[in-house]
């Protein structure tokens, strides 16, 4: 298309949601101008299945529960009294709770106040809280975070040794919807030795985000930690941003929860617009299906223009992949359903692998993340008439416009500002997004069996590794091969595993395994130190 035509598009695929500050343009995508009205059955299905999830209809099958993480930020949608007042509850006690650690009325062992926030947590119990808490940090803030959101022990380490002489006045937030969760578990033990450590009570710094009666919850009480808050069976970790998970540590770095909650909450009401036109999520859930021709055939690269919302594609890759990414429909057909998402943020990509999303195989869309307002003071000229502001808005645009010429495809999400406000805003239209998406496609947006399936798996490893040491530790003779050690435990069809929990135990003193080099690493043999 020549410059005029593509401006006419703009002007007619432009969905402009003022009251959110928000706009979306999908003019750089190829769809021609019958594919709306091609798609406005499923989409009014789409739409009015989104409604019956919003009124408490049990959208995850599997473990016959609600989905209801839009009744967070809306109390009064809830589909009955204790939801409702349980909502409203914890939010308030999540506000005072913070002004109580500001105030100093909530105080650490030792010390006249917390200036720290640890969170531990994994995946949905980390991922969005990040996202919100780097895009809304400022330097003036009451308290700095932290994440220990992995089983590594270096990395644990590396997050303790950055707070060192801070840890007395670190405040841990522990998140487990189950309590049952092992890599927060884990991080959660050695946090607790870190304490002990330091001559301090680990439960005297500690807070829970939990649901009622669970591992964790029973532990908070029964070593009477500082705080317990709710989390509820209907609400996903992938969707758990705006509870308590998410408001927290944001309230405890000052950040406007309530404006981020208003954000979100003014985004689910426009994006439940039966109008597809005037409904960003419902054109941005079309394009997705239009780009993949509703089989999930390309990748989505996500491209915010600006540091703030570095952490957005991170946080999207578990809302959009763990939603999506499906083996099976509905109807059990085999499917293989999903969306990639992987990004980081411009206009660093220029200079990184934008030369192969130009040139190289095309098999992706971009969704860039534009934002108007550069700071909230003027700037100074860089050139003549021109800011650091200006020359980033030119790389998006010039971005945009090289891959539109090379035939590659793109949506634009443009917000007002990066504020707590439009980042609620831009997290419930994602979440709506995927909920419409997965309709379109037919597959629950809200279980993981493949999650399970990774955990199962591991937990089997782990009771192998223990089988192994075992043996090992009774062995009175020589050292053996990985092949006699499998052989002798009865899992000679484990052997790789068998070799991977060895190699891994002799590089660690933790477990006393001695290895002795052979001819090749398969030759080696292993025995107690």
């Amino acid at each position: 298309m020549n410059p005029r035509e593509l401006w006419n598009r703009y002007q007619r695929y432009l969905c402009v949601a003022s009251d959110i500050g928000l706009q979306l343009d999908v003019s750089r995508m190829r769809f021609d101008e019958t594919y709306f009205e091609s798609m406005a059955d499923p989409m009014t299905r789409a739409l009015a299945a989104m409604d019956e999830l919003e009124h408490g209809a049990k959208a995850n099958v599997n473990e016959d529960r609600m989905v209801g993480h839009y009744w967070l930020r809306a109390s009064g949608l809830a589909p009955n009294e204790r939801l409702r007042i349980d909502i409203e509850q914890t939010n308030a006690a999540v506000k005072q709770f913070a002004a109580d650690v500001h105030a100093g009325k909530v105080a650490p062992q030792r010390g006249d106040g917390f200036y720290v926030v640890l969170v531990i947590g994994i995946g949905g119990s980390a991922l969005g809280s990040q996202f919100v808490c780097d895009a809304l940090g400022t330097a003036n803030d009451p308290m700095i975070v932290r994440f220990i959101d992995n089983t590594d022990p270096d990395g644990i380490d590396r997050t303790l040794a950055e707070l060192d002489e801070a840890l007395p006045q670190t405040l841990t937030v522990v998140i487990s919807k189950s309590g049952g969760t092992k890599e927060t578990r884990n991080g959660m033990l050695e946090v607790a030795n870190a304490y002990r450590r330091a001559g301090l009570t680990f439960a005297r710094h500690a807070v829970a985000i939990t649901c009622d009666g669970s591992l964790l919850h029973e532990q908070a009480v029964r070593e009477q930690w500082l705080r317990i808050f709710p989390m509820w069976d209907w609400v996903g970790g992938r969707t758990s941003v705006t509870s308590a998970v998410g408001l927290l540590p944001a309230a405890l770095q000052s950040i406007d929860v309530d404006a981020m909650l208003s954000g979100a909450r003014d985004c689910d009401a426009v994006t439940r617009g039966k109008n597809t036109m005037g409904n960003p999520a419902a054109m941005m859930a079309l394009m997705w299906h239009y780009a993949g021709e509703g089989r999930g055939t390309r990748n989505m690269v996500v491209l915010p223009y600006r540091d703030r919302l570095t952490l957005l594609g991170r946080y999207l890759q578990q809302l959009v992949m763990e939603s999506l990414g499906k083996e099976r429909d509905r109807t059990g057909e085999v499917v293989h359903q999903g969306l990639t998402v992987y990004g980081n943020k411009g206009s660093t990509d220029q200079h990184a692998y934008v030369q192969q999303l130009r040139d190289g195989p095309n098999d992706f869309f971009t969704a860039f993340i534009n934002v108007r307002r550069d700071r909230d003071e003027p700037s100074i000229r860089v050139e003549d008439d021109v800011t650091t502001g200006d020359y980033l808005s030119a790389f998006y645009q010039g971005t945009r416009a090289a891959l539109y010429d090379n035939d590659r495809e793109s949506i634009t999400i443009t917000l007002d500002d990066v504020s707590a406000r439009s980042v609620g805003a831009l997290i419930a239209l994602f979440e709506r997004t995927v909920g419409l998406y997965a309709e379109l496609i037919n597959v629950s947006a809200y279980d993981q069996p493949g999650v399970e399936a990774g955990k199962k798996a591991a937990g089997a490893s782990l009771d192998l590794q223990r089988t192994v040491l075992a043996r090992i530790r009774d062995d009175v003779g020589p050292s053996r091969t990985v092949e006699e050690i499998a052989a002798a435990i009865g899992e000679s069809e484990a052997a790789e595993t068998v070799y991977h929990i060895l190699e891994h135990a002799a590089a660690n003193p933790d477990h006393d395994v001695r290895r002795t080099s052979g001819t090749n690493p398969f030759d080696a043999r292993y025995g107690p130190v």
